[in-house]
């Protein structure tokens, strides 16, 4: 099923009625910190695709605690960094793909450093992430909006994903980047960074706890009032 929105008006309000509806049945507003740097948040973002935040999270303390600086894993063997991130998927997959890409980033650039990106435009900077092994959209839109670089973008991890595409706020057969794209073409302009990581929270929570891949609970969904049902 999919659950459209349906306005007479301009598009731009359904993006904070959305944020306001869901931050009640969550009970609260989501509110960031400091931020990773933005290398760190590469390597965090790079090892939890399909993995349980709580699982990729200790992995990711698990490299920290392992290696002294991020230039250390880069020189580190694959099955080293393999061994670290264990309980992660495809943990050797993401393990060769991790140390290729920091060890491409610091060649290209003369050291672990993208605050480059922090100036440039947004797709420039999206694009310049996924010329690096294994980093989606997904990957390259967190270093950028989850980081110290806190640059205005949404990201969109499989829950997003799902719950956007079936409220309406993009199209059924939208992939992630399309899916990203339209909801940052809604966004009002007074919308910052921290806007989008906040919106990505509510949705993620939206698909994590009602609007799941095999159930939907409209019955308590808060859009149920903006939304109608529809066929996928």
């Amino acid at each position: 099923m999919q659950l459209s929105f349906h306005f007479d008006t301009d598009p731009a309000p359904i993006l904070p009625a959305v944020r306001d509806q869901l931050a009640r049945l969550q009970r609260g507003r989501f509110r960031r910190g400091g931020g990773l740097d933005p290398i760190s948040q590469l390597v965090k973002s790079s090892i939890s695709s399909r993995t349980r935040d709580e699982v990729s999270q200790l992995a990711f303390e698990r490299l920290r605690a392992r290696f002294p600086s991020w230039d250390h894993l880069a020189d580190a063997r694959a099955a080293e960094v393999e061994a670290t991130i264990a309980r992660v998927t495809f943990a050797d997959d993401k393990a060769r793909h991790l140390v290729t890409a920091l060890r491409r980033l610091r060649a290209e650039q003369g050291g672990l450093d993208l605050d480059f990106l922090k100036d440039m435009p947004v797709e420039w900077a999206m694009n310049r992430l996924q010329a690096l092994p294994n980093v989606g959209d997904k990957v390259a839109a967190a270093v950028l909006n989850f980081s110290t670089l806190r640059r205005r973008v949404m990201v969109v991890d499989t829950h997003v994903w799902r719950a956007a595409r079936r409220i309406g706020l993009a199209p059924a057969n939208a992939d992630p980047r399309a899916v990203r794209l339209a909801i940052m073409e809604q966004a009002p302009p007074s919308w910052t960074a921290d806007d989008f990581f906040e919106l990505h929270c509510l949705l993620k929570g939206l698909g994590q706890q009602l609007c799941m891949h095999d159930h939907m609970d409209c019955g308590h969904c808060p859009l149920a009032g903006f939304c109608a049902q529809r066929p996928l």
